[in-house]
């Protein structure tokens, strides 16, 4: 299938081949044909899978013709990466066009932005707060808006934007076409979007399912334990980038200064950060001056990383959704990734789910599998024997509980 089969304007297909772009993915070419028909859309699929194109092409096709100078899509981000990311995709695709796209979001200038959208744009990119704060201010006028998309809407629901949508949803006009993409949708938040959609179109490509080309990998672990863990893994294991999730925003930070202290290239992402030092962060990390992304899930909406060799779950998911989300970060393009899971006993229920979702029982690797933790010195690794590393036992079929662990003098 070519991309030709969607008759895009010939400004439209020029960046697409522009850019190489020749057969859709499953995802873009389910939803494009309902988005060009003016249908809203309930889009599921994968991170890494062409969410935004699926979006972004149809809506451009649908703007090309009509007024200019006015707000006529708002496409709404839970995180400004993920936000700066959409617009430059926008950006590259309507380079032939006459339609502008600028973006909005909280942690810088304010004014920079008032002098951009005094300048005219047919699309907004945007965060709920910032954008809320320049409606408020009558800076930005939604009455024109005739698209709306949620982007990664299971974290802007799950993560407290949900006033602040319900808030920018009574400024647009109820006569729109609403589009809600995410790569994961728990059921109690597919009845939150089904709230805002009409009649919509229902794209699923294998959302729950883990990317064939990971492997999967389980270690029992003391919660005390993990760090210990974690250094000697990234250590030892032929691990060239990596992104380290955690639970809290204040772990990512306190984990990527432990990592730091042990020579580890490590850095975190997480929402205490202010703009310029997550794009510092973030550069660094697609740069190559860190190898290691510590990241809560919500900062790591909008990482657009190749060749991520593996993913480690510090802290386990909260669903398994999350899970196939967090590790279809590494395995993209056909390209082979791990992931690295630590569950603690108190994870039982949250393991069994995974069992369920990756179709097998979980088989534990031996935490003794790896040698005594060695620190960096310099450009030198020595080695430092560990004191009270606990020695694991891989879980058998059927088993439920983790043995006792024996503690390695």
């Amino acid at each position: 299938m070519s991309f030709t089969v969607f008759q895009f304007h010939p400004q439209i297909q020029k960046a697409l081949d522009t850019s190489g772009y020749a057969s859709p993915t499953p995802i873009q070419a389910q939803s494009i044909p309902p988005v060009l028909a003016g249908r809203d859309l309930l889009g599921l699929a994968q991170t890494g899978t062409g969410k935004t194109a699926a979006f972004v092409l149809p809506l451009l096709q649908r703007l090309h013709t009509g007024p200019k100078g006015k707000v006529r899509a708002l496409i709404i981000a839970p995180t400004r990466e993920l936000a700066e990311q959409t617009h430059s995709y926008i950006i590259k695709m309507a380079e032939h066009t006459h339609l502008r796209s600028m973006v909005v979001y909280g942690g810088v200038s304010k004014q920079s932005q008032i002098n951009a959208i005094r300048k005219g744009a047919e699309i907004i990119v945007a965060c709920p707060g910032r954008l809320l704060d320049l409606v408020n201010t009558k800076i930005i006028n939604l009455s024109t808006v005739e698209m709306l998309i949620l982007d990664e809407a299971d974290h802007m629901f799950d993560h407290g934007f949900l006033p602040d949508i319900r808030r920018i949803l009574s400024k647009v006009p109820r006569q729109r076409q609403t589009l809600v993409f995410s790569a994961t949708m728990p059921k109690e938040i597919r009845s939150l979007a089904e709230d805002i959609l009409t009649n919509p179109a229902t794209v699923q490509i294998d959302h729950t399912k883990p990317t064939a080309s990971i492997s999967h990998s389980f270690y029992q672990v003391e919660q005390r334990n993990k760090t210990n863990l974690l250094q000697k893994i990234l250590l030892q294991k032929e691990i060239t980038t990596a992104i380290v999730f955690t639970k809290t925003k204040h772990k990512a930070k306190s984990l990527a200064y432990q990592l730091q202290k042990t020579g580890c290239r490590a850095t975190s992402l997480q929402g205490n950060l202010s703009q310029q030092k997550r794009q510092l962060a973030l550069e660094g990390f697609k740069s190559g001056t860190y190898n290691v992304l510590v990241a809560t899930d919500i900062a790591a909406r909008g990482i657009d990383v190749s060749g991520i060799s593996h993913v480690i779950n510090f802290d386990m998911p909260s669903t398994a959704e999350t899970y196939t989300h967090r590790t279809g970060r590494t395995g993209r393009a056909s390209c082979s990734g791990e992931a690295y899971t630590f569950a603690t006993p108190d994870d039982n229920k949250m393991t069994r789910a995974l069992e369920r979702s990756l179709g097998k029982k979980l088989v534990y690797k031996k935490e003794s599998g790896l040698k005594e933790k060695m620190q960096f010195s310099g450009d030198r690794r020595e080695h430092q024997p560990s004191a009270g590393i606990s020695k694991k036992v891989s879980l058998t079929a059927g088993t439920r509980k983790f043995p006792r662990s024996q503690t390695v003098a």
